[in-house]
C-alpha cells in the first residue's frame, strides 16, 4: 500500500488547529519568529502527542508584521543563526513535554526564496544538520533545498503542495499573482493524484512537470481549512494510501 504524510503548518495564531491535528501525520509549529510564542508552542506539542502526529520546527524569517511572507537578504551566517535559534527554542519546549523533534521544514519566504538559491539552502541545511543530523528536512520537490539538504547528509522529504498552483519551473506560483491559490476542492484532489500516481503536476503555462511526493501540504489559514484536510484525507485513504509521517 502507498503512504504519503499529510503536513500543516501550525502554532500561527488560525483557531481550528485542534481540529487540524486529527487529520494530518505532521505538524510545522511555528517557532516565534514569523508567528508564535512560548505558551502556543507548548499547546500545540500537546496536541500533537495526544493526536500522534510528529512534531516539527517551522523557522521563518524575523517578520510578524508579514507573517514571514516578505523576501530578506540576510548572510548565510544570518540564516543559520536564525534557523539554528528557532529550531533550539521548539526542541526546548519539546524537551519539557516528553517530546521528540522530527523534522525541519522552514516558512514562507524562507521556504521560497531556499527553493532556488543554493547558498540560502545549504545555510538552512547546515543550521538543521548542526542541531542534529537525524531531523529530517522539508523542502519543495526537486528545490535547491532538497538537494542541498541530501548533499548535508540529512535525509529529506520532497514535498507537494495540495491548494497552490506551480510555475513552469517547478515553484510555487507567487502569491501575488492570480490563480495562485487552489480554492476549489475537486481541482485539489485531481491534482494530487496526478502527482501522487503519475509523479507530475500541471504547470500554469499547462505543460506538465516532474515531481516527486513525500508529503503533501494542507494550509490551516484557510475559511474552509477544517473541511479542506478532511476531505483531502478522505480522498487518499479511500484511494488506498496510508497517511503516515516520513
Amino acid at each position: 500500500m502507498r503512504a504519503i504524510d499529510l503536513n500543516c503548518d501550525m502554532g500561527e495564531g488560525c483557531a481550528n488547529d485542534a481540529e487540524l491535528m486529527t487529520f494530518v501525520s505532521s505538524a510545522n509549529i511555528a517557532c516565534g519568529s514569523h508567528a508564535g510564542d512560548i505558551d502556543t508552542m507548548k499547546r500545540t506539542v500537546e496536541l500533537a502527542l495526544a493526536n500522534g502526529v510528529a512534531i516539527g520546527a517551522h523557522p521563518g524569517y524575523p517578520d510578524r508584521e508579514g507573517f514571514g511572507r516578505k523576501p530578506m537578504s540576510l548572510s548565510p551566517k544570518e540564516v543559520f543563526e536564525i534557523v539554528q535559534e528557532q529550531i533550539a527554542t521548539l526542541i526546548g519546549v519539546c524537551d519539557e513535554l516528553g517530546a521528540a523533534l522530527h523534522h525541519v521544514k522552514p516558512h514562507g519566504a524562507l521556504y521560497n526564496q531556499a527553493a532556488k538559491d543554493r547558498e540560502l539552502a545549504a545555510s538552512i541545511a547546515e543550521a538543521v544538520r548542526g542541531i542534529d543530523v537525524a531531523l529530517v528536512l522539508y523542502g519543495l520537490s526537486g528545490s535547491a533545498l532538497i538537494s542541498e539538504g541530501k548533499a548535508a547528509g540529512l535525509m529529506t522529504a520532497s514535498e507537494v503542495f495540495a491548494d497552490r498552483t506551480y510555475s513552469p519551473d517547478g515553484t510555487l506560483t507567487p502569491r501575488s499573482e492570480p490563480g495562485a491559490l487552489i480554492t476549489e476542492l475537486e481541482q485539489s484532489i485531481l491534482q494530487i493524484f496526478q502527482m501522487i500516481e503519475l509523479g507530475t503536476v500541471a504547470s500554469t503555462s499547462g505543460e506538465n512537470i516532474a515531481i516527486e511526493s513525500a508529503t503533501i501540504c494542507v494550509h490551516g489559514d484557510g475559511p474552509n481549512a477544517v473541511m479542506f484536510a478532511s476531505s483531502v484525507r478522505s480522498a487518499l485513504t479511500t484511494k488506498g494510501i496510508r497517511i503516515q509521517t516520513v
